[in-house]
């Protein structure tokens, strides 16, 4: 059942299940917090508070006012969370854009993450432009173009399909993977803030981008993916100062879709080794 709260002056939708310490779920692109629907309940079955929020703009959370989708601000809106479920510190795992949100809120608030998780991405301040990623990320460019959202619309957003696909290419995906992602891109407004992410990408990181991650943390990195190599992970571990574990396992960009049982052991693993 969907829950509310508001934070960082937003409104914001949320699935919970269990009591514990608060894990925080934080989705990315293109998806919602289906995208956690097996690790939402393996957490909570194992003693832990599983929150998974819409992140701002996707519907049914509140389109902001303010139009901004920059890092900094993403990762305030993960510290306002913790604030706004009444706890003071959580563990916050993170996928894609939420994997960037994940970042820059560790590099704002370090003292009210428990520990840090994120799936998929290398620390943004580490990525080092090359032709065989600017070419994985291209769509970062086509996306920021005013023909965008009638490009994704088209065929019942067979371009969500393809996208998924391309970043994941060993996965045989589920008919209905993409349909909760759809339904929430069916109400324009927010398509056009899903779109509004990749708008408001910059150059220079952000002061929460380019402070160093000095928590516990570990990312997740899949053999398959086209975009990013085990060497740009270990590249990027100058950004951390504290403990942190690179998890190597198969799958592509939605590695803990592909292979969830796999990432739900690795990822109790990782999470109950937090500190308290």
């Amino acid at each position: 059942m969907l829950q509310y709260l508001t934070a960082n002056g937003v409104r914001f939708a949320y699935l919970e299940e269990g009591r514990g310490p608060l894990v925080l779920l934080v989705h990315g692109f293109p998806d919602t917090p289906h995208t956690w629907s097996d690790v939402r309940p393996a957490l909570a079955r194992s003693g832990f508070r599983a929150v998974s929020p819409y992140m701002r703009g996707y519907f049914p959370s509140e389109v902001p006012e303010d139009g901004r989708y920059d890092n900094d601000t993403l990762g305030r809106d993960i510290l306002g969370w913790i604030e706004a479920l009444g706890q003071e510190r959580a563990i916050v795992v993170g996928h894609d854009f939420g994997a960037t949100a994940a970042y820059a809120a560790a590099g704002l608030g370090a003292e009210r993450i428990r520990f840090l998780a994120t799936v998929a991405l290398p620390h943004p301040a580490a990525i080092r432009p090359k032709p065989r990623l600017l070419w994985g990320l291209r769509h970062m460019f086509l996306f920021r173009r005013r023909s965008a959202e009638a490009r994704l619309r088209a065929d019942d957003f067979a371009h969500v399909d393809e996208l998924v696909q391309r970043w994941s290419p060993a996965w045989n995906m589920p008919a209905r993977e993409t349909a909760p992602v759809k339904e929430s891109f069916s109400h324009p407004e927010s398509l056009r803030a899903a779109l509004d992410y990749f708008r408001a990408i910059r150059p220079r990181p952000s002061p929460g981008i380019r402070s160093r991650i000095t928590i516990p943390s570990a990312v997740f990195a899949g053999t398959d993916d086209p975009n990013f190599r085990l060497a740009d992970y270990e590249r990027a571990r100058a950004r951390f100062t504290a403990r942190h574990e690179i998890v190597e396992m198969p799958g592509g960009h939605f590695l803990h879709r592909e292979h969830s049982a796999r990432f739900i052991t690795e990822l109790l693993r990782v999470v109950c080794s937090a500190p308290p």
